[in-house]
Order: structure tokens, then C-alpha cells, then sequence
């Protein structure tokens, strides 16, 4: 298992790391074994929990290492360079900034294929019956976000440049780090008129009865964002070259654990109270049928899935460049 030093160390060193763009190191864990990255426990790493509850790695003859919850991008980045985590799970924002130092970042597992971004609004919030109208009635309001540069953020500049409109100068962005707890405390405390949130806020804020479901990509109310890859799993090819029989029983596991998803709704709804403790029964009753339209069926990363969330990210200004398809994938067939 990784130092705790070294894993420690890497995170300290998150910013320099990722301003800097030093070379990737080797691995620091042994044969058989992988450290896994992610952001935060939200709906998009879901597999991960379930591959490991499972027992899906361990048949696969994998040992999990550490699994630590991170908090940023940047911070899985930094892992990735130091060698201290050997893949990272974040959204897809996540890679192509780290492809922006290191021309060898690969996806290797689609984890969501939905924008898992809600914004929602207090029950007392006007209700437009177009998308356009909406964007509109949110000019001028305190919108909650996780934080700058990420994909709440994004979501909040794309809707608002949809109608001509800057989110910067025509709304306050409000950071709020990214606790669902402080975000519904934000919203019904009027601190914030709405909220730029991942799942599962909205659910969260629907049993509270704190708010509701105003804008949703994933449920097709942004037609453009529609199938966009969103929650991946990433790395360096660096890393992945010494892991490759690792990797293979990485994604035959979480192959498993997809088909979890898609098959057996009752352990879900059981895995997903294990997962997000604490959650409302109601806000996870409404999150289990929501996931499969949501979650891939298998890892692979489907090229109009890639191409979606590309176009996305350039046009929403997140990325300047993004790498093509066939150059940021690792280990699969691009199709």
C-alpha cells in the first residue's frame, strides 16, 4: 500500500505539481495492486463502491489499495504525476486539464454519460416554460456553485452564454465547496436563489423540501448536453504501461459492477444508502431510476459520448484544446 508520506506529500504539493507540469513518476505501488483517486463520493463514482462491496475486484484478482477522496481535480491530477494513485475517477474536465501538462493523460473508463449537473431552485422560484426562459430568470440571482473551474460552474457560463448573457457580470456566483449539506443549507437559508449542483441535490433538496429540479441535463432539458461523458476514470499512459493486467481486471470489475446498475435495481437502492450514508430515503428512492439512463453499460468510452462533452468544454470555454478521440483513449477500441 502507498506511503502515507508520499501520498501526503503529493497532495501538499497539488498546485506546484500541476503548474508546473513535472514529469510523471512510476508507480509507487507494487504488482497486483492499484490506488484509485476520486473527488468526492457523488452518483458518478457509484461503480466504484459497488465494484469494491462486491467483492468485484478481488475475484478479478486485483488488490484495492488506497481509495482516498481527494476534494479537486488539481489533487488527482498531482496524485497522477507523483505516482502516489495509479488512476484517478473525476469528471471529464478533470482529464483534459491534466492533458493541458501531459500529452500522455488517458480516459480509460466511462463512468456517467449524462451531464450530472442540476440547477435548482426553492419552490417559490418561477417556473418558464422554455429553457431560454428559465436561463433568463436566473439573471441577475446568487447562483451556489462548488467552486471555480468546475463543472457546476461551467454549466452556469454555457446556460447563461446560450442567451447571450456572461454568468460572471450578470449573476453572483456564490463558491460553496462541494458538502451538499452546506448547499441546502445555503438555499433555504436565502443565502443563494439557486444552486449549480451535482447529483444528488436535487433529490436531497426535493425530500428536504428545500427545492426542486429547475434545469436538468441529464434528463434532456439542455438538448446539446444530451449523452455527454461526464464521470471517467483517467490516467497517464506512464502509469498505465505498468499496470496493464491490472487495468484488466480494473475494467472487468467495474464491468460487473455496471451491470449491477442496469440489472438489479433492488441491491442498488441497498448499495446506494450504504454509499451516500446519511441521504434521505426519499432522495434515493428517487435516484435509483434515474442511474441506468445515466450509467454506460460497459466502461468503454463511446466516441459520440467523447464528442459530445469535447464540443461542451470548448464551447463553453472550460478547455481551449481538447485531444481527439482516438488520441485520448488507452487500451480499447475506438469506434
Amino acid at each position: 500500500m502507498t506511503d502515507r508520506r508520499t501520498f501526503l506529500k503529493a497532495l501538499s504539493a497539488a498546485p506546484l505539481l500541476v503548474a508546473a507540469g513535472c514529469a510523471t513518476r512510476e508507480s509507487t505501488t507494487p504488482p497486483g495492486v492499484l490506488n484509485i483517486g476520486q473527488i468526492s463520493d457523488s452518483v458518478a463514482f457509484l461503480p466504484l463502491f459497488i465494484a469494491e462491496k462486491q467483492g468485484y475486484f478481488t475475484a478479478e484478482g486485483l488488490t484495492l489499495g488506497d481509495r482516498p477522496r481527494l476534494g479537486t481535480g488539481a489533487k488527482v491530477a498531482a496524485a497522477l504525476k507523483s505516482g502516489s494513485v495509479d488512476l484517478g475517477a473525476g469528471v471529464i474536465t478533470d482529464a483534459f486539464n491534466l492533458a493541458k501538462i501531459d500529452d500522455g493523460t488517458r480516459i480509460v473508463t466511462s463512468l456517467v454519460t449524462e451531464y450530472y449537473v442540476d440547477i435548482v431552485v426553492p419552490a417559490s422560484f418561477p417556473e418558464p416554460p422554455t429553457l431560454n426562459e428559465k436561463v433568463q430568470a436566473l439573471v441577475g440571482k446568487k447562483i451556489g456553485i462548488t467552486g471555480p473551474g468546475s463543472g457546476t460552474e461551467a454549466l452556469v457560463d454555457y446556460l447563461f452564454s446560450s442567451i447571450g448573457r456572461n454568468a460572471a457580470v450578470d449573476s453572483t456566483l456564490v463558491n460553496l465547496g462541494s458538502a451538499t449539506t452546506s448547499a441546502i443549507g445555503a438555499l433555504k437559508a436565502n443565502r443563494v436563489d439557486a444552486l449549480a449542483f451535482f447529483q444528488p441535490i436535487a433529490q436531497q433538496a426535493a425530500a428536504a423540501k428545500v427545492g426542486r429540479t429547475y434545469i436538468s441535463p441529464a434528463r434532456g432539458d439542455v438538448p446539446s448536453l444530451r449523452g455527454a461523458l461526464h464521470g471517467v476514470v483517467f490516467s497517464t499512459e506512464k502509469l498505465l504501461d505498468r499496470k496493464q493486467h491490472e487495468l484488466a481486471a480494473f475494467q472487468r470489475a467495474m464491468t460487473r459492477a455496471l451491470a449491477d446498475i442496469h440489472g438489479n435495481p433492488a441491491q442498488v437502492r441497498s448499495l446506494l444508502g450504504q454509499y451516500l450514508k446519511g441521504t434521505d430515503a426519499k432522495a434515493l428512492d428517487a435516484l435509483v431510476p434515474i442511474l441506468p439512463p445515466e450509467v454506460p453499460p460497459t466502461p468503454e468510452v463511446r466516441r459520440a459520448s467523447y464528442e459530445t462533452a469535447r464540443k461542451f468544454h470548448l464551447d463553453s470555454g472550460l478547455v481551449r484544446k481538447a485531444p481527439s478521440y482516438e488520441n485520448f483513449l488507452y487500451g480499447q477500441n475506438v469506434s
